[in-house]
């Protein structure tokens, strides 16, 4: 690589900052410039949620990589720098800072343009193009600014949807003793990202702390002295209709691909509305990479498109990007598995590969087992689901989900077995640690796997 070229990322998030740190260090005379539109340098969105509560206890907390760190590393990091446009024939873009239009020119570039929140259509959400006062998206610090200022007003909250998020803000409103009632569209919690015997489990075990009304959509707000004050809220199956009182209203219900830039000049756009990017997260036009929320990417199990939405793909995305922009040749992997986790109301859950929703439930076979953490005779066990899904003619593992004790790290086993392409076979003849402190002898892992084996065997 020639040690003049300049590598320009638009946007500062885990992608971006990610990108430019391994760009660096694949090249270190490598010229990188990153254009961040907000004022902030890198720093967790997956961690906002927690400052609520003060489990993390200041917003500061949550930044990751200083603007003082950037420059220690050669890096070149512009805040307050909002791309118009990209030149694709002149190789330049062109921003906004504060007041003043600025050119930069590029040899490569890495678009890592994020998200932004979905607004559902409910009547009078907007005043004068704007939230009304007292309705709140979730996505930066500025967001969760606004919240805590409404904290310290009210006691009584409604949080738009029953996501990883959504769950997560009410847990830590729940934390500092706020009413916290949940609505969702759909009949179930965690639709996308756990099968119904699952999500049934973890619903059980957190309706016991919260309100969570599923199958119902907020359709109207009703406010008082300018500020929201109470919702109107339809039951999707019934059409019956309530009111409910409220100091605040969150909107948990998803992102969008925020792909303007990329549209513009000739990014080719999936399914998912995301970037389409390949292996090397090249976009389809030449010297130009995209990565994070903004792109979409093949699911490893299925080869379906899927939007980018979880931090940890996107960080691998710009370790891909970041290495192949300095002149390196990195590739991901053949699809992404879609590994998750969260804890919310004390209870862990993960998950790795599709749900049944995206599977042909004629060629996959199934088990689900309740077990414990600990041997029987061992005092603090705790109780474990985990459902494993395999293909029925080849008999890889294709999917799991897990609900309790040490869910993320049992799945994370999984995550391995799906990227290997193992079998159920030689899954469950895995050696698992044991000490009756720590865990079973036979752990709930290869448990699960020998009762497939079983169906397997008589399919």
């Amino acid at each position: 690589m020639n040690q003049e070229q300049k590598i320009v990322i638009i946007g500062c998030g885990a992608g971006g900052g990610t990108a430019a740190q391994f760009a660096k260090k694949q090249h270190r005379k490598s010229k990188i410039l990153i254009l961040e539109k907000g004022k902030y340098p890198q720093y967790s969105k997956c961690g906002l949620p927690y400052v609520l509560s003060g489990v993390i206890p200041k917003l500061s907390d949550l930044f990751e990589f200083s603007e003082e760190w950037f420059k220690k590393a050669g890096i070149t990091l512009s805040t307050n720098t909002l791309v118009d446009k990209i030149d694709v024939n002149k190789k330049k873009v062109i921003a906004k800072k504060d007041d003043e239009i600025i050119e930069e020119s590029y040899d490569l570039l890495i678009i890592s343009t994020g998200s932004k929140p979905f607004i559902p259509p409910i009547k009078n959400i907007f005043l004068k193009d704007k939230l009304i006062d007292g309705v709140f998206s979730i996505r930066t610090i500025d967001d969760i600014k606004k919240i805590q200022n409404s904290v310290k007003k009210g006691k009584r909250a409604v949080v738009i949807g029953a996501g990883f998020i959504g769950l997560e803000i009410a847990d830590n409103l729940n934390k500092i003793g706020i009413n916290v009632k949940v609505v969702e569209a759909l009949p179930q919690i965690l639709l996308t990202t756990f099968d119904e015997d699952m999500s049934k489990i973890i619903y059980n075990k957190i309706s016991e702390k919260i309100d969570i009304i599923l199958n119902s959509t907020v359709t109207k707000i009703e406010t008082k002295n300018g500020k929201i004050n109470q919702l109107l809220i339809k039951n999707n199956k019934t059409n019956i209709e309530q009111k409910i009182i409220t100091d605040f209203l969150i909107l948990a219900v998803g992102c969008r691909p925020e792909v303007s830039l990329a549209k513009n000049i000739g990014c080719k756009i999936g399914k998912t509305g995301g970037i389409i990017v390949n292996e090397k997260c090249e976009t389809n036009i030449k010297n130009i990479y995209a990565v994070g929320d903004c792109t979409e990417f093949l699911d490893f199990v299925t080869k379906r498109p899927v939007q980018i939405g979880l931090g940890s793909i996107a960080v691998r995305q710009a370790i891909t990007a970041g290495i192949n922009a300095s002149g390196g040749n990195y590739l991901m992997p053949k699809g992404v598995l879609q590994t998750r986790t969260s804890k919310f109301f004390g209870l862990e859950i993960a998950g790795v590969g599709p749900t049944m929703d995206f599977l042909i439930s004629d060629k996959i076979v199934t088990a689900t087992f309740k077990g414990f953490s600990l041997p029987p005779y061992f005092p603090g066990g705790k109780p474990i689901s985990l459902k494993v899904i395999a293909d029925k003619k080849s008999g890889k593992i294709i999917s799991a989900q897990a609900v309790g004790n040490n869910a993320a790290q049992r799945i994370n086993s999984f995550a391995t077995a799906i990227l290997a392409e193992m079998t159920i076979e030689d899954f469950k003849k895995l050696e698992t640690a044991y000490s009756p402190a720590v865990a079973p002898t036979i752990d709930i892992v290869t448990i699960v796997c020998d009762i497939i084996s079983k169906k397997l065997k008589i399919k």
